[in-house]
């Protein structure tokens, strides 16, 4: 469970609220990124959430239900290594859209894990394995919670976050073009979780290269980091 945002107003904004249950997670702030890892038992701590100091962001929601078109079948990219390729700045959005548009991306067996991505300009790009890729050239905004955008609530499940994505858009479309990071926040908390958790809750503001973010909903202990311009 969790849940993206995106708005380009004023200001470029993405949000982030991560929601999982018992996995262990860190946030790493560093001099390139402010980086959620979880710890792997076989590949250890995975830098897999986050932002860089280039300007992109990084969400991977798990698409519910879980699609079997998006188990490995064959060559082609694995949705995570796209990710942290973009999170370590490896390749850029653009890079990863065509390689997405190209060819077969795949998740792992059993998991839909889908990309909720953006870039400094606010273009985003959102891939679920199996089903296809969506493009936007810095939308308004946009939001992606755990159901397939290709989909919409045709299959149903009770974590695919139909209720969240409806609230964020609700909120959003109300907002003003000075639309920022508490206002961001104030979504964010709107739509947390308790049964799968949120454990971070993570606000970029792009235009000014800071990030924003609080652990365990602990909204009024927020901590920060601002880059130099890139």
């Amino acid at each position: 469970m969790c849940t993206s945002i995106v708005v380009n107003r004023k200001h470029t904004i993405v949000g982030w609220n991560l929601d999982i249950l018992d996995m262990e997670h860190r946030v790493r702030p560093t001099d390139d990124g402010v980086y959620i890892e979880v710890n792997d038992k076989t590949e250890g701590w995975m830098p897999l959430f986050g932002a860089n100091r280039r300007g992109d962001f990084v969400g991977m929601p798990t698409c519910w239900p879980y699609d079997k078109r998006s188990d490995p079948a064959g060559p082609g990219e694995n949705v995570i290594m796209l990710d942290i390729d973009l999170l370590l700045q490896k390749k850029t959005l653009q890079e990863i859209r065509d390689i997405a548009e190209k060819g077969p991306v795949y998740s792992v067996p059993g998991l839909t894990f889908m990309s909720a991505l953006s870039d400094r300009e606010g273009n985003v790009l959102h891939i679920i394995p199996g089903q296809g890729i969506r493009y936007y050239e810095k939308p308004d905004h946009a939001v992606l919670t755990n159901f397939s955008p290709f989909k919409q609530d045709s299959e149903t499940h009770p974590w695919m976050g139909w209720d969240r994505y409806h609230k964020a858009e609700e909120m959003i479309l109300a907002a003003t073009e000075d639309f920022g990071v508490e206002d961001c926040f104030g979504i964010l908390r709107a739509v947390a979780q308790e049964v799968c958790p949120t454990v971070v809750s993570m606000v970029f503001d792009v235009d000014e290269n800071t990030v924003y973010w609080c652990e365990d909903r602990n909204w009024d202990k927020i901590r920060n980091v601002r880059w130099t311009k890139w």
